[in-house]
Order: structure tokens, then sequence, then C-alpha cells
């Protein structure tokens, strides 16, 4: 596909108008995606903008919910619109890293000569979906989410680079879990938002019956190219972030920790809280976010509309607090009080 429009390099020191016709450019573009994912995922518009804040800051993200809820249409449709080359990876207990990563195997030429031949495995996409990841063994868990960490694989002690870009979407559901095996504090810290999927209101939910079951179906189209996509997150890093903001962030990653906190909520029910991965997840979140609304700057409004996906999974509530029916979405309300 040809990429009109396409977003121009920066060099040099920032110069503000030019910065603001990229932002504005890409705004228009990814209005054209929101629109298009749009007419394909129906009544998930939150899911949609915090997957894409999730995709312009370059992070991992996992969905929680259950089954039926178009965790995996959205990975295909997001892959199609946005260019990318997606698979996927249905997570059981015997899955070995092998069938992730990939694995060398012996070959013989024709003059009898043996060699090893390195055979990748599905995590060389661009877009990956690991659905179910929490039935995955430890070991495949670990495997994969280093692969996500480092973008690179190590088999039979010679490294592979991943594509760029590179991103995986990992899926849960909240109801089984037996036979399961849940993800450590440490490795549910790589994914840059936990995204819990909802049903789609009754509006949303009769659009979908009624464009689903007919003969034809919307279909997803490609709008930008994976270069541009590579070219909207090194935006993204160049949006200016005032110093209002900073401190805000500073100040809602802090006071969400038991050891440092004032917030008589935090000290009484939280039993760890979030490293200073929350607040860098949270500054990029938010110039994504901004980028995405077409504008040049972020907001402390920003900072709150995603305190949420980018903290619910970096901190856990102590075994009292969850006997009293203490909830993480409550604490992380009470810690946002001061950013209104």
């Amino acid at each position: 596909m040809s990429a009109p429009n396409a977003l121009p390099a920066s060099a040099g020191p920032e110069n503000p108008h030019q910065l603001l016709a990229e932002v504005e450019t890409l705004g228009v573009r990814l209005a054209m995606v929101r629109d298009r994912i749009g007419r394909v995922i129906f009544g998930q518009r939150e899911v949609v903008d915090l997957t894409l804040i999730t995709l312009l800051a370059g992070g991992h993200v996992l969905l929680i919910g259950v089954p039926g809820l178009a965790k995996t249409r959205l990975v295909e449709t997001l892959g199609t619109v946005l260019g990318l080359e997606e698979k996927r990876i249905q997570c059981t207990p015997d899955l070995m890293p092998a069938d992730i990563l990939g694995s060398e195997v012996l070959e013989e030429s024709e003059d009898g000569r043996r060699s090893f031949r390195f055979v990748p495995g599905p995590v060389f996409s661009q877009l990956l979906m690991a659905d179910e990841i929490n039935r995955a063994s430890p070991r495949t868990q670990s495997a994969l989410l280093q692969a996500m960490q480092e973008r690179r694989v190590s088999v039979a002690g010679h490294y592979h680079p991943l594509p760029a870009p590179f991103h995986v979407l990992a899926t849960q559901n909240p109801l089984e879990q037996e036979g399961t095996y849940p993800l450590p504090e440490a490795q549910l810290d790589r994914f840059l938002m936990q995204v819990d999927v909802t049903y789609p209101d009754r509006e949303a939910e009769r659009r979908m019956v009624v464009a689903t079951t007919g003969v034809e179906q919307e279909s997803a189209v490609t709008v930008i190219t994976p270069t541009e996509l590579q070219a909207a997150q090194r935006l993204v890093r160049r949006i200016p972030v005032g110093e209002s903001v900073v401190e805000g962030i500073l100040d809602l990653v802090r006071a969400g920790r038991p050891e440092t906190s004032d917030v008589a909520e935090v000290t009484r029910h939280v039993a760890w809280g979030p490293g200073p991965r929350a607040s860098q997840a949270l500054m990029l979140a938010a110039r994504a976010r901004a980028v995405l609304d077409g504008r040049l700057a972020p907001s402390l409004d920003d900072v709150v509309a995603l305190a949420k996906p980018v903290l619910r999974h970096r901190m856990a509530l102590s075994f009292a607090a969850r006997a009293d029916g203490v909830t993480l979405d409550a604490v992380i309300d009470r810690l946002c009080e001061p950013l209104l």
C-alpha cells in the first residue's frame, strides 16, 4: 500500500510549528484507524483506544475479559488496519518455549554435510496474540515475556532479533482459574497496560447482532503501514510534557506505595505499590493519548484517565483488604482525587 501523508522524520532542534503539523497529520490518520476498527469491533471504543495508545507508546497490553468479547477479532483487525504481520498462539499447559520462540533443526545437504538451521517460531511477527497466557507453564511464560522485554530471542546460544515493530496482546479469562499459572508480579510489569474488556451496551450489541449475522460483513482494510506506525511512536516521544503533568505523575505513583504514602487507604489496604516503570508507562501513555486526540501536549486529565489501566496490575491489595471487599479501582480513584 502506498503511504500518502507519511509522517516526516525530524532532526535537530524541535520546531513547534512543524511538531504541531505532524501531530495534526497523525491525528487525521489515527481518526481513520479508529473509524475502520469501529466498523468491525462494536461497543468497545475504550478498549480500542487504550490498545491504540499502548501501540503508539511502543508497549504490550494484557486484555482481561470473558470469552466472546471480540478480543481475538480485535487483534486480527488491528493487524490488518495497521498493516502488521499478526500471528496467534493458543496457550496450553503443554506449550513449550520452542513452540513460541522457534528451534534449530538438523539438515543434511546433498553432499552429506550436516548443519543446523534455525526455524523461527510465531513470536517472529509484528503483532502477536497470546491467547489465555495464564494457561501456559511458567517456563513458557518466562520465555515469551523475556522476548517482549529484550525484543530478541536466544536459541542454542545465538541471538535472533525480533521484527520491528513488535507488540504482544495477551488475553486472560478472569473466570476459569483451574489449571492456570498466574503471571508473577515482575512479569505483569512488562505489560504497559492491563485493559478490562467488559460487555457492550445494548445499542452496540444490537448493531453487532445485525451487522454480523447477515450475508455480508464489514471487513478491515489497511490504513497505515508499519513504517508509519514506527514514525508515530517516535513522534509520541517528542511530545512536550508540562511540569505540572510530570509532578502529577510522580505524586500519583509515589502515593501508591505504602512505604512512602500519606494516603490512609494505601497504607491500610495496599500490600505493595507501583515501581518507577509505572511512572514511565504513565508518561508515555499520556503523550500517546494526547496524540490520539490530535493534541500537542498531555494534561492531568490524561493521567487520571490512564491511571487504572497502567496501575491496576502494578499494585496488590493485602489479604485483609480483599476479605473486606476493597477493590484496587477504588484505591486508584482515591489516589487520583488530588489531580482532579
